[in-house]
């Protein structure tokens, strides 16, 4: 299995649909059209491949100097513990090595918190850092 990542913000709507409910993102996937848009509107998409299929994808908004946000990762269940996600993660840290602040909001689980702690990224429940947030 040879998996391709592509720079690509177009992707087509029921790819999309197949990768966000494989993976349970329902409210992604509730507004299709404004999930593309998303993607159109993000600083950086990349996308992983195994020929034709989407298996993976990872979302980049910012301004891309001094901030980025890792808004979506995610990948295929079929597809995880592959090293899919770890390839993506490494090519936007590669992409954005000289931006200072690299942010991501997550869901606490022991595997998320490993993913994100073995890829250089600390808690902010650990140090000195303080993270807010306001869901609606």
């Amino acid at each position: 299995m040879t998996i391709m990542l592509k720079e690509n913000k177009q992707i087509d709507q029921k790819d999309l649909a197949a990768l966000y409910e494989d993976v349970e993102w329902y409210a992604y996937t509730k507004d299709l059209e404004k999930l593309e848009q998303a993607l159109s509107n993000s600083l950086y998409v990349l996308s992983a491949w195994d020929a034709n299929r989407l298996v993976g994808l990872i979302r980049i908004v910012g301004d891309g100097l001094t901030i980025i946000y890792i808004q979506d990762i995610l990948v295929l269940n079929s597809y995880q513990n592959q090293g899919i996600a770890t390839r993506l993660m490494d090519q936007v840290l590669e992409e954005f090595k000289e931006v200072r602040q690299k942010v991501l909001l997550t869901e606490e689980a022991p595997n998320v918190r490993h993913f994100y702690e073995k890829n250089g990224f600390n808690s902010c429940d650990k140090g000195s850092l303080v993270a807010f947030a306001k869901m609606d």
